[in-house]
């Protein structure tokens, strides 16, 4: 494909705002997710109009923290493949702020299965086309999975129907008709998904300010 493959965040819905009381949060702990505004152009530009994130903030990435011994990388679904990145090459992708959600105390028990999980994902090819189960992964859909199959396979993050058209039109936006032509797949509008907003939004997360080092 022609587009980059950083676009792990394109499933698309709508979720109404819920803004909690935010404060700075400098460390992390294992199984913390990141949030990203990785400012990627006009398909992050449709993304926009149709999504909305925590704070009314524009997330198009996410991954999660996997503390190693004396070592503290991001798993995350990016470029090519599901990787270990990291923190810093993380962090300072942009000068855009991030933002970190953690799991409230009535979920801690499943999360450090959740980050196995997503460790045993590394070098699954990446999901260009978007689609869940299609045993690739694009960002929110690898995290969406470990947390799922950490709660006994029960769903934690919400899965919801994509759109990939214009608001309040029946016209879908010409960046994605153009990429999904060069992928010579039909855009799969309709079809359950997850983006990092949509997580964001999880009233099972406390979000934090993150302070990059």
């Amino acid at each position: 494909m022609s587009f980059p493959s950083f676009f792990v965040f394109i499933l698309l819905f709508s979720s109404s705002v819920v803004v909690a009381q935010k404060s700075d949060y400098g460390a992390l702990k294992n199984g913390d997710i990141l949030f990203q505004d990785l400012d990627c152009g006009g398909l992050c530009d449709a993304i926009e109009q149709v999504t909305q994130s925590y704070g009314g903030r524009h997330f198009s990435h996410i991954g999660l923290v996997s503390i190693e011994g004396d070592s503290l990388y991001i798993i995350e679904a990016i470029g090519n493949k599901v990787q270990r990145t990291p923190l810093k090459d993380f962090t300072h992708r942009n000068k855009n702020e991030i933002l970190l959600g953690r799991v409230l105390k009535a979920y801690e028990k499943i999360v450090a299965q959740a980050v196995h999980i997503a460790q045993e994902q590394i070098g699954v090819p990446y999901d260009d086309a978007f689609i869940y189960d299609n045993g690739k992964y694009y960002c929110s859909e690898l995290l969406y999975d470990a947390f799922k199959q950490a709660n006994g396979n029960q769903t934690f993050f919400e899965l919801r129907p994509m759109t990939f058209k214009k608001p309040n039109s029946n016209e879908f936006f010409p960046v994605w008709v153009d990429y999904y032509q060069k992928l010579q797949m039909p855009i799969p509008e309709g079809m359950a998904g997850i983006n990092p907003g949509g997580i964001s939004m999880s009233k099972k997360l406390q979000m934090f300010l993150y302070k990059k080092d």
